[in-house]
């Protein structure tokens, strides 16, 4: 695969520098070049929020600081979850005297170098609590959601949580808001290629050009199945079917909808996707409160899509509609 880059090594430094300079709200922390923070800091005490993980996910992570949604982000290699000291380096960043939310996806890596970091933080008298996303339905059974990976839906969290704590909400309050954001998120994708990690001589997974693979995770995670390609309104009835049998057993009827391409797949074909699901949740009754189309969580050039679904209440979507300076989402 072709890659648009001077030296692997430099991918990742050379990316954020050209992040900040492209967005000149975000900046690089001194100090720190792998921990991007925003310059609009708004309120002076307010509760912070950081999140952290591997580059190659763009605008997923670092294109959510701003202001009105993250305070910090640490980034770590592609596919590489970011070392301890950016962890702690986001969590000082963001703190203003009134606690840090650190919210992240649920993988390996991130957990033990967050966890590491907020053992640092309570050292220095910083108060924090952790949030983890856990919105991939195909990742593990709805009796194991705590094993669940975190994927596109993290960032109806993001918002969420940016938008309370922007209100001057405690920490327990804003984390309480995270928690009930992800809880009501289900998300569920499907792979068509694969992609290849600059430092790597081979992609991430072979897949035949007449497949497709349902629920491959954004790190080429296996799936649930490995099929003939299908067509677009096949793939959003599934997709649909799947995701609302897992819809709480209370919910107004209005969602938040994100159809997100996984890299390569191009806003046609999400816009064609868009069309069904729509059709599908208006055949349930259910309206879509919130709706957004786009790249918000990808993966390299890899070819497919993600759907996620938020149940959320008439509040949680105040907080999605709360301004924001983030350079990635669209109402900033």
């Amino acid at each position: 695969m072709k890659k648009v880059m001077n030296d692997s090594a430099d991918y990742v430094d050379e990316m954020l520098e050209g992040l900040t300079l492209a967005y000149p709200q975000l900046q690089l922390a001194d100090g720190n070049g792998r921990v991007v923070v925003t310059k609009q800091r708004g309120a002076l005490r307010k509760v912070g929020v950081v999140t952290g993980g591997g580059s190659g996910h763009l605008p997923l992570f670092t294109g959510y600081v701003g202001q009105g949604l993250l305070d910090a982000c640490s980034i770590g290699n592609v596919f590489e979850g970011p070392n301890a000291q950016s962890c702690i380096d986001a969590i000082n960043q963001a703190n203003r005297g009134h606690g840090v939310l650190c919210l992240y996806g649920n993988y390996g890596g991130d957990r033990m170098n967050f966890e590491m970091a907020c053992e640092m933080a309570e050292v220095e008298n910083i108060a924090t609590q952790t949030v983890l996303g856990t919105d991939d339905v195909a990742s593990a059974a709805p009796a194991e959601k705590a094993k669940r990976r975190g994927v596109a839906g993290i960032v109806f969290a993001y918002k969420a949580a940016g938008a309370m704590a922007d209100t001057g909400a405690d920490l327990s309050e804003v984390a309480a808001v995270a928690r009930q954001v992800v809880d009501r998120t289900r998300t569920l994708g499907f792979a068509l290629s694969p992609c290849q990690v600059p430092t790597a001589s081979e992609p991430t997974f072979t897949i035949a050009d007449d497949e497709m693979e349902m629920g491959m995770g954004i790190h080429g995670e296996p799936g649930i199945w490995r099929d003939k390609l299908r067509s677009a309104n096949d793939i959003a009835d599934e997709m649909i079917e799947r995701l609302m049998s897992e819809a709480p057993d209370q919910h107004n009827n209005q969602v938040a909808l994100l159809i997100n391409s996984l890299g390569a797949t191009p806003m046609e074909e999400l816009l064609i996707l868009y069309r069904r699901v729509s059709e599908n949740l208006k055949e349930r009754g259910i309206k879509i409160g919130f709706p957004l189309v786009g790249h918000f969580a990808t993966s390299m050039e890899m070819a497919g899509a993600s759907i996620s679904i938020g149940f959320f209440t008439d509040e949680q979507m105040k907080l999605l509609r709360a301004p924001t300076s983030s350079p990635f989402w669209p109402a900033g």
